[in-house]
């Protein structure tokens, strides 16, 4: 079952979910806010993906972290997915779950491609 990790009011996310119904592709989405994300699962998309890839550093939320919050973001991907885990905000939207494979934000073509894998 793919999963689309995310909050519903994102518009990226939204859009990602219409995608996914018009190609008819089984999913479920997983909304940070109501069902929240563990520090283990994000440590995991910092090992597979990398914190460049994983952290929003354009959004509000991240502005918002203390400094010391930031700094660990950059140096250290337990203590940072403590932080996310904490903040989801901050991560950037949607992280895709395809069980063996998780892409992050809106990539219409890979996730065709892991669709039809």
């Amino acid at each position: 079952m793919i999963t689309v990790y995310g909050i519903k009011n994102c518009d990226t996310v939204k859009k990602s979910l219409r995608w996914f119904d018009a190609k008819g592709i089984n999913h479920k989405f997983h909304d940070f806010r109501i069902d929240g994300i563990d520090a283990k699962t994000i440590e995991g998309w910092l090992a597979e993906v990398g914190g460049k890839t994983l952290i929003n550093k354009r959004g509000p939320s991240y502005r918002n972290l203390s400094d010391g919050d930031k700094a660990v973001l950059e140096n250290d991907d337990a203590a940072a997915a403590v932080i996310l885990a904490a903040n989801p905000t901050v991560i950037k939207r949607p992280v895709v779950d395809f069980g063996t494979t998780r892409t992050v934000a809106y990539d219409e073509g890979c996730w065709s491609e892991l669709a039809e894998a």
